[in-house]
């Protein structure tokens, strides 16, 4: 039995990372898509947009010919057109919760956000109200060990990095949105590994809560997470 368990243990987080990467991939397709659309071209060297959506596709090991693929589908009338919306949610305990999304039907979506604060609790917010407490930035994420902080630092100051910072296994570089392609591309030239770079919702301050609003924080967020028309979750909570 205790095979079996161990067995059944290993699926189910083969499981959930295999729905992970499924999520990323339907994710990365929707920005080539939608970058193709916008931009008004299928070449990279003329969309700007399109060159950050393959950068992407390329650093979650989305296949070249599946680039292609969409590249080639976005040009088509038959393909409908993807928005991007962004919902913004009180949380428990007085938390905000961001979610961008990028979906090809505004009613399903909303839909499935009154389902998920059914559910989960919260209440989707007006526009602005929660979103004033964050700032949107580029952020760029190096794993610690490709690099030491001090030849990390001078090479930051050179490319023109904003802030640094650093958990216990990455260090988090903060640029302005206009400059995070630039500042990256400058970055892989002096050969500093890039483990993953994009814009993200970085709050203001952040917001204590006790055990029992944070789990349900945490409950609310995975249910979020799982929609497969939304792109990221941010939140301020501690």
């Amino acid at each position: 039995m205790a095979g079996h368990s161990k067995w059944a243990n290993i699926r189910r987080r083969k499981e959930k990372v295999d729905a992970k990467r499924g999520k990323i991939f339907s994710r990365v397709a929707k920005e080539i898509i939608t970058a193709v659309k916008q931009g008004g071209s299928g070449d990279p060297k003329m969309n700007p947009r399109l060159k950050a959506a393959i950068d992407r596709a390329k650093e979650a090991n989305f296949p070249q010919e599946n680039i292609d693929r969409n590249i080639k589908k976005a040009s088509s009338t038959d393909q409908g057109e993807y928005f991007a919306l962004t919902y913004e949610l009180y949380g428990h305990g007085g938390v905000g919760i961001v979610v961008e999304i990028i979906t090809d039907n505004k009613n399903r979506t909303s839909s499935d956000m009154r389902i998920a604060t059914n559910k989960r609790g919260g209440n989707i917010a007006t526009p602005g109200s929660v979103l004033f407490q964050f700032d949107k930035k580029g952020v760029i994420r190096i794993q610690k060990q490709t690099i030491t902080e001090e030849a990390l630092f001078l090479t930051a100051l050179d490319v023109g990095v904003d802030e640094i910072e650093s958990n216990d296994e990455e260090f988090i570089l903060f640029t302005g949105l206009d400059d995070l392609l630039e500042v990256k591309d400058k970055l892989v030239q002096k050969g500093v590994k890039i483990l993953a770079a994009d814009f993200e919702q970085i709050p203001k301050s952040l917001v204590e809560v006790d055990d029992e609003n944070r789990k349900k924080n945490e409950e609310l967020i995975d249910w979020l997470e799982n929609l497969d028309d939304v792109d990221a979750v941010f939140t301020n909570m501690a």
